[in-house]
Order: C-alpha cells, then structure tokens, then sequence
C-alpha cells in the first residue's frame, strides 16, 4: 500500500513538474480602474454598485463598493469609449461617460452621490488629470494608443515605428543604451521573442518580416522600468503590443502598399548616387471583424502577403579613376579576377559583386475569437501564422 502510495505521489509531482517548466509569465494586455463612492459628506458609501460597459463590444464589468467606499475593476479590455454608471439605493445615479482605457493603465475615478431629495439640483464634477504626472502610472513607459498608431506614418508598416516615440529609443530597438536582444517582447500577454538569438530580437528578423500584419494591431506599451509586478524578464525595454478585437460593429479593410526605386533620392549634396540599384515592395491584405453573437462572441482576421527585392549592395566597384558616392575602394580588375579564378580552379561561381537584388517573401495571418462567457468570465483564442 505504502509503495502504491509512493508511487501516486511520484507520478503527480513528474507532471507538475513538465507543466511548471512549460508554464511562461504572462504580460499585460488589459487595464483596470479602481476609486472611491462617497456622498457629499464625504462618507463612503459601501456596496454601491458600479457598472462599466465597453460601448463597441458591449462587455459589462461589475463591482461593488467596500466599506470604505472603494472599488476595484479588473482586466478590462483596453481602449474604449466605456460608459460608468455608479447607484445607490436612495442616491441619484452618477454616469460617466467617452472613458478610454491604456494598455496597462489603471484609471482612478471617484464619485460623489447626491441624495434624491436634490435630485432636481444641478450637479457640476469637474477633475483634472495630468498625463505625466500621475499616481497611477507604473514606472517609465509609453502608451502608442490605437488613434497614434493609425495616424502616425510607418514606411516599414512595423511596430518598431511606432517604440521610436519612447524618449529612450536609439530609433533601433534599443532603449537606455541597452541591446536591442535585452528586450523581452510580448504579443497579447505571450513572450514572442526570437529564441534563435542572433540577429533581430523579433521573430522573422531575419527574413526581414514583420512577425503580425501591422494593420492587426491595437496598442503598444513600451516599459523601460515598469514597478508592476506582472512585468519582467528583460534590462532594455519590454515591448507588449495587443492586437485588435471583433466589436459590435462589422468593420473590413483592404489595403495595398507599394515602393520603388523611383521613391529613392538619386542625389546626395547635389552628387550622384552610383550604387542605386533596382528595389520592389509590394504589400497586400485586408482586415475584418465583427460580431458572430452580439455582446458575446466577436471575431477579428487579417491576412498579409509581402514581396520585395532589395539591393545587397550599396556599393560599386571602383573602374579606371571612377569616384563618387557609392564608389568602393575595391578595384572592378581585381573583383574579376577573383571570381574567374574560383570558376576555373574550383568550378565555383561567386555570383555578381554588384548591381544584384535579394528576393523575400512572406505570408502573415491572425485570427482572434472574443467570447464574454459571463460578467466575470471571458475566452481569448488567437491564432497566428508566419511563412517567410
């Protein structure tokens, strides 16, 4: 019986064991609010109710009040607008509304609830919130918020772009002069950094891919040095993006992005560029999202083709007395030479040491399911797919 015993126990902590060592933190991807119910006295109000509706998905967030009058809401979605209701048996109803939550963000409201019996009084609240300075911001960090990151000009139609606005940023991925392969990535909350290590710290770096269709994404929270306990694993910048949900509404895109040489300068300080070979850039896709069951379950996809050819060199070989910019210090004879050689002798053929292009493509598709299952209960599934 003992060895029975022992044998159960051994077998549970094996499979623990597999499951912790797969297990990987999460990041952010929601916000929260929290704040105080009090009458005009100043005195709390506990087990008020508060009510927050996220108006394009019609998600409903609930809580009630403590006895000191405070309340807090978590894991909600990002963005907005939300619509707060706060009630009170024997008290008007006080409503906020057009409240737009950050990623990450944890929004103080207070209400103050006046009695019925000055129901016909006019209520005035007014606040003041500073961006910069504020209580409930968690370290140095930036919000790209979803009206930046659709307005603001993005020529390689990446997120890395859009880091660029973080006052820290080199314009290169690295943020307080740290590596850019000390950053920790993370898509809707999952690690997405590159494990191979060696070159871009986003998946698909090396064939110059961009790892989610640009057009699939809400928000990015770039945290240089984030106190939030949910946050870690990187001494450069965490780089946490969120990708766009299904609302109430049906909404689609098409798009099409194409660049040549033709939108290359030619000229540098009124000199010819002499290296300036050929360049494609064709991008293609569309987006759609909407409701499967309204107020319940949305979904959202967005499917990307990509083709390019860019120059592998910048570089020409230097002929006779040719000088200029883009002009090698390497002599055209020599090259020649070179690669005659390693054709006769080795039967290897080197290729051309200039005016040649590379050729990348790739393929990206996202899909994402929203269920609200309940007041305090909702399902995310995300599949995403990169062939490059």
């Amino acid at each position: 019986m003992k060895t029975k015993h022992l044998l159960i126990v051994l077998t549970v902590t094996f499979f623990c064991a597999i499951f912790l060592q797969q297990a990987y933190p999460q990041g952010v991807t929601t916000a929260a609010m929290s704040g105080v119910v009090v009458d005009k006295g100043n005195n709390p109000l506990p087990a008020a109710n508060v009510i927050a509706v996220h108006i394009p998905s019609g998600t409903q967030y609930g809580a009630s009040t403590r006895s000191s009058g405070q309340f807090n809401i978590p894991n909600m979605k990002i963005g907005g607008p939300y619509t707060v209701t706060v009630s009170f048996v024997g008290y008007s109803k006080d409503e906020r509304k057009d409240i737009f939550l950050n990623l990450g963000q944890q929004l103080r409201l207070d209400f103050t609830l006046a009695e019925e019996a000055v129901i016909g009084e006019e209520v005035l609240i007014t606040a003041d919130r500073t961006e910069i300075f504020n209580s409930n911001r968690t370290g140095a960090e930036t919000f790209i918020k979803p009206k930046e990151v659709t307005l603001l000009p993005s020529i390689k139609r990446s997120t890395r772009d859009l880091t660029r606005l973080d006052p820290r940023s080199d314009g290169n991925y690295s943020f307080g002069g740290k590596n850019w392969l000390f950053n920790n990535i993370s898509l809707d909350g999952s690690y997405f950094n590159n494990s191979f290590g060696l070159d871009d710290p986003a998946p698909g770096g090396q064939t110059n891919a961009e790892p989610v269709p640009y057009d699939a994404v809400e928000q990015v929270q770039v945290s240089v040095a984030p106190f939030d306990v949910r946050e870690g694993g990187f001494t450069g910048a965490g780089i946490n993006t969120v990708t766009k949900s299904g609302t109430n509404q049906l909404k689609g895109s098409i798009y099409s992005f194409i660049r040549n040489e033709s939108f290359v300068g030619n000229k540098v300080s009124g000199q010819d560029v002499i290296a300036n070979p050929d360049l494609v850039f064709y991008q293609s896709g569309f987006s759609v999202g909407g409701p499967i069951i309204q107020n319940e379950l949305f979904f959202f996809l967005n499917a990307e083709l990509e083709r390019r050819e860019d120059p592998g060199s910048n570089f020409a070989a230097r002929r006779g007395t040719s000088s200029g910019l883009g002009i090698s210090r390497v002599d055209a004879a020599i090259m020649d030479q070179i690669r005659t050689r390693m054709k006769e002798v080795y039967g290897y053929d080197t290729g051309p040491y200039e005016n040649y292009t590379h050729f990348t493509q790739n393929e990206k598709l996202l899909l994402k399911l929203d269920w609200n299952i309940n007041e305090n209960n909702n399902l995310i599934f995300r599949y995403n797919r990169l062939d490059a």
